[in-house]
């Protein structure tokens, strides 16, 4: 049974890392001593050491052991081993480009499958969608494929911003980038607000958080769904 958390952001304004969601992991993760990081996005080209280390000292605070994926030889032996597993966020075509060199689409979605916990926070949410088509980030390497992990049965779209009405800017809003999108492609997207994560329990996804978030699909009009909306219908 997939047991899934895919979170807009790993950081809110004012919070440290992780802060305003470890409540939920340290419940999330309580059948896990050890959490295997999978750093391979790096934010900022930090080093996989130096944002494992990131992550380490977050869970410390509800006593959980990391281990980088990256200190592993075998990678995918790593996955299909693994208590649970967190993706971070940082570039998702660094991040897709990886997975896909190290044969690891298959390996996660065949884990998590069969119920190992995995969490997803920025990239590391943007990959539990069907495709990678709707993150923000600059396409800096190409990977072998736009495809994710499938996890859930739409797109999604992490760090969803609101047009800012006071704003002189005259580019395009989030909105009008995902009405691009469906312009081409026919998957739904789930716009994630910064302090919003869905919450997958076998066939359910529920919007969790004090955010709605907002629902685009093709040839109808976005709309708002309250927390604790059920999503499982949505494809």
């Amino acid at each position: 049974m997939k047991n899934i958390i895919i979170a807009s952001t790993s950081t809110i304004h004012g919070s440290g890392y992780l802060d305003y969601i470890l409540e939920e992991l340290n419940t999330f993760f309580k059948e896990a001593e050890t959490i295997l990081f999978i750093p391979y996005a790096r934010p900022g080209g930090i080093s996989h050491d130096e944002y494992t280390n990131i992550v380490k000292t977050a869970f410390t605070k509800i006593n959980k052991t990391v281990k980088g994926i990256h200190e592993f030889e075998n990678p995918v032996e790593a996955i299909a081993n693994a208590e649970a597993i967190f993706t971070g966020g940082g570039n998702t075509f660094v991040l897709t480009d990886m997975l896909h060199r190290n044969h690891l689409i298959e390996a996660i979605q065949n884990v998590v499958k069969n119920g190992t916990p995995y969490l997803g926070t920025s990239a590391g949410s943007n990959i539990c969608g069907l495709t990678i088509r709707t993150t923000n980030d600059m396409p800096i390497v190409y990977p072998p494929s736009f495809n994710a992990l499938a996890l859930v049965p739409f797109n999604i779209n992490p760090h969803y911003l609101d047009p800012d009405t006071n704003s002189k800017h005259m580019g395009e809003t989030r909105e009008t980038r995902i009405k691009e999108f469906h312009g081409f492609n026919p998957q739904p997207v789930v716009g994630l607000r910064e302090g919003s994560w869905l919450r997958v329990s076998g066939d359910s996804i529920v919007l969790k958080g004090h955010l709605t978030a907002r629902i685009f699909e093709k040839g109808k009009s976005p709309c708002e769904v309250e927390p604790e909306t059920e999503l499982n219908t949505l494809k």
